[in-house]
């Protein structure tokens, strides 16, 4: 195989909130899933830092030693290092479904802004922001207006588009705003991916029942609850296997049959929970990639995370757009299975991204 190689001039990136590393990993490249090779894309994350422990113990054990453990607010600008690229899915509590909606009513609403203190402390190209679909109707778009806003004025052009993870090879319905943005002096304009696959259905993922532990399953006495709750709240709800998973979130370790997260419907009256390892797939984590702690706490990075499938796609679609100058190292020969047409060659001593 003949490689073409050209000046290594990587893309570097900081990763704030980077809880386990789903989105970090989506733009590293270098991964499988599903019998499809995700190649590097040129990126280099210099500094990472979240404020879970657990999940920065992933991290480092999957993605690296870059990433700071502690509260970014007490974190100053001049210790993080120059970049080109900034990304970071804010805490999405305030604006989701299950942290009530509050907004900027919760001090967790404003987290953004350490995001913008960073972007106009360091002034990148350009910047990746994400949050729940809930962020574009709060207080009827008054919080995203006044997102973009401010970011615009730290002088960025910016777009926001929801992109839903099923339209891009991820076996789940899950639906986030991408907020992007591109200094203003760098002449061009936000771009985003387009859908590029079919629904990749859940009985893909799923593990047989029959190797699952039965702590897993549903008691008879939670069936009973299940017949006495009122169907008009859609309680209960077992998944197509031939379509993609309803969105998943962090409290999978106490779903229960009167709850609306998803669930699996083994036989009659029969019902299991996801497993970890289940959740982290339906999430387009490669099996190869492993998370610290219990499940209770599996179950919090994996739902927190950023498919890193998704990631990959608006990740590419950001270098061919802003970052187009930047030589990578590329083969020659394609692959029938492989995410891209050109496969990236770089070496790595360290996680569990492979070279080719």
């Amino acid at each position: 195989m003949v490689l073409m190689k050209t000046a290594d001039k990587k893309i570097k990136v900081v990763s704030l909130f980077s809880g386990c590393g789903g989105g970090d990993l989506g733009l590293l490249g270098g991964f499988d899933f599903l019998g499809k090779h995700y190649r590097r894309l040129g990126f280099e994350i210099v500094w990472a830092n979240d404020i879970l422990p657990f999940a920065v113990e992933t991290y480092k054990e999957n993605i690296g030693d870059h990433i700071v453990e502690g509260d970014i607010r007490s974190i100053d600008s001049k210790d993080i290092p120059a970049h080109d690229l900034l990304v970071g899915g804010f805490p999405c509590q305030s604006f989701s479904m299950v942290g009530g909606r509050k907004g900027f009513n919760d001090p967790r609403g404003y987290l953004y802004r350490e995001m913008l203190r960073v972007l106009k402390d360091k002034q990148p190209d350009a910047f990746i922001g994400e949050n729940v679909k809930g962020l574009i109707s709060i207080n009827r778009g008054e919080a995203i207006r006044q997102i973009v806003s401010d970011f615009t004025n730290a002088g960025y052009i910016v777009d926001w588009r929801v992109l839903n993870a099923s339209h891009f090879g991820v076996p789940q319905k899950r639906e986030r705003v991408f907020i992007i943005g591109v200094r203003k002096d760098k002449k061009t304009s936000p771009h985003f991916p387009s859908p590029t696959f079919g629904f990749v259905p859940l009985r893909e993922v799923v593990q047989k029942h029959s190797e699952v532990d039965n702590r897993y399953y549903f008691s008879q006495r939670a069936l009973v609850g299940l017949d006495r709750a009122n169907k008009a709240f859609n309680k209960g709800r077992a998944q197509d296997l031939s379509g993609p998973c309803n969105t998943i979130s962090t409290h999978l370790a106490k779903v229960s049959l009167n709850g609306t997260d998803p669930v699996l419907l083994v036989g009659p009256r029969n019902y299991r929970r996801l497993t970890p390892l289940e959740a982290a797939r339906i999430q387009s984590f490669p099996d190869s990639f492993t998370f610290s702690g219990s499940d209770a706490r599996k179950y919090i990075q994996v739902g927190n995370a950023i498919p890193p499938v998704l990631m990959w796609h608006v990740a590419k679609a950001i270098r061919e757009r802003i970052f187009n100058d930047r030589p990578i190292f590329k083969s020659e020969e394609e692959r029938n299975n492989v995410a891209d047409s050109l496969q990236e060659y770089i070496p790595r001593t360290k996680g569990l991204l492979v070279s080719a």
